[in-house]
């Protein structure tokens, strides 16, 4: 199964687990990012991602690791950075039009803007989330 273009397909896809793991990309993970934070406010839409990245990864096999699974910084950051895109540069027809629209949030090493190296690899920013050590995040602020 490919991918879907559209948003409530994808986005079943994603809550089912139903996406491949080569499709599994980073630009899926911003448009799931963009799904539920278009139209939720931005705590629940992290905690929808949260629970859907780490039931993918699940039925994928991914191995925790400090260099695979779930990052809770890259998550969240990756969510704020969305989610300021979304608050300023909207409103979108879909998630794919937010893609084209924000090539520069294709580009996996956005964070590096943000995070130096050995911030970001940490041990603790896979654990729980760690403010930037380079540059304020855009977006809403966790409570």
């Amino acid at each position: 199964m490919a991918v879907p273009d559209d948003d409530a397909a994808f986005l079943a896809a994603f809550e089912t687990q139903s996406i491949p793991l080569a499709d599994w990309n980073h630009r899926a993970h911003i448009r799931m990012a963009f799904t539920y934070l278009g139209g939720r406010p931005f705590e629940e839409a992290l905690a929808r991602i949260r629970k859907g990245i780490q039931a993918l990864n699940r039925v994928h096999g991914t191995p925790e690791a400090l260099d695979r699974g779930y990052h809770e910084t890259l998550t969240v950051a990756w969510a704020r950075v969305v989610a300021s895109a979304i608050a300023v540069h909207g409103p979108f027809r879909d998630s794919n039009d937010f893609c084209d629209r924000n090539p520069h949030l294709l580009q996996r090493t956005l964070l590096r803007v943000f995070y130096s190296r050995d911030r970001i690899v940490s041990p603790e920013a896979k654990r729980a989330f760690v403010e930037p050590d380079l540059a304020p995040l855009p977006g809403p602020t966790r409570s």
